[in-house]
């Protein structure tokens, strides 16, 4: 399997392309080849041009079959983030060259099921291919290859394309656990719902069970009635989420929990931050921070960042 120097831009020129007959091209050679014995042995001009005419036809494929790969050029445009486990989108440009037209083209990572394309009326064509990926960080799906059968079947070109491709994989969430009491930030929080100790919020009507500490007495002595005092405790929206939490869990597991936690936060709407060794992001929400969050996961502990 030939193989070149990843780039973001590629051109399949001759030395690209491999070209070697499928199953059914071996099974039309042998059934010409056996016409022109048949042909030798009788001495009949008749069976003679019968094997002529499928050797040039299988000549005629060998250029026909190139020429549906010959110049046309793959750019690698962009990769969507994903989480370890689901597919990463991958998206290519294909350009056809001067005055070509491409059929029955197939892209597909290795291993992975190809996806089937024309470029007969338009010169370019954007295409979407997806690989699973299998590890946290920047994973490369590895090299794409490029085939084609037209026009008959004879013959099978194709060419591996190693492109500068790579896409962010995102830890694996895993469920479970609860944050720590007190994880809040203090610098901004609103009023949590029930009974709290801490500011006092305005009088109700007294009841039945309330505790006499809580009574209005001034209000009383004024003739007002009986009241008692209202307080409310805050519930701070700011959340941190930190390396220390769950000490138990292994590192991937750690960083997959606090994966799991970022997504559940985001999808609350709540502000939170995150604190990893040498990294800290402060609170914040929407999906540039939860992308930023979620990048330093995937990054902890690897070279690039």
């Amino acid at each position: 399997m030939g193989r070149h120097e990843p780039a973001r831009t590629l051109t399949l020129t001759q030395n690209r392309v491999f070209i070697f007959p499928t199953r059914a091209g071996f099974w039309f050679l042998f059934t010409a080849l056996v016409i022109l014995l048949l042909g030798i042995n009788y001495e009949n001009n008749l069976v003679y041009a019968v094997s002529f005419v499928l050797l040039s036809l299988f000549v005629v494929s060998i250029l026909h079959t190139y020429s549906n790969l010959a110049g046309l050029s793959i750019t690698a445009l962009s990769a969507r983030p994903c989480l370890v486990g689901e597919n990463a989108e991958f998206e290519l440009l294909l350009r056809a060259g001067r005055r070509r037209t491409y059929e029955a083209l197939q892209l597909s990572w290795i291993e992975q099921v190809p996806v089937n394309c024309d470029l007969i009326d338009d010169t370019e064509r954007r295409v979407r291919l997806y690989a699973p990926a299998t590890e946290r960080g920047w994973w490369r799906p590895g090299a794409l290859l490029i085939e084609t059968h037209y026009p008959l079947g004879l013959l099978r070109a194709w060419t591996w394309l190693e492109t500068d491709f790579r896409a962010l994989a995102y830890p694996r969430p895993l469920a479970g656990g609860l944050l720590p009491p007190g994880v809040g930030s203090g610098e901004r929080g609103t009023v949590a719902s029930g009974r709290g100790s801490e500011d006092f919020a305005g009088l109700e009507t007294y009841q039945k069970g309330m505790s006499p500490r809580h009574i209005a007495w001034k209000q009383l002595a004024a003739g007002q009635g009986l009241h008692a005092k209202q307080f409310v405790d805050h519930a701070d929206e700011q959340l941190w989420l930190d390396w220390t939490f769950w000490p138990e869990l292994e590192t991937e597991q750690r960083l997959s929990r606090l994966c799991y936690w970022t997504l559940r936060l985001a999808e609350q709407g709540v502000e939170y931050g995150l604190r990893l060794p040498g990294v800290e992001i402060a609170p914040g929400s929407g999906g540039r921070h939860r992308h930023q969050v979620l990048r330093a996961l995937a990054l902890h502990g690897q070279a690039s960042q």
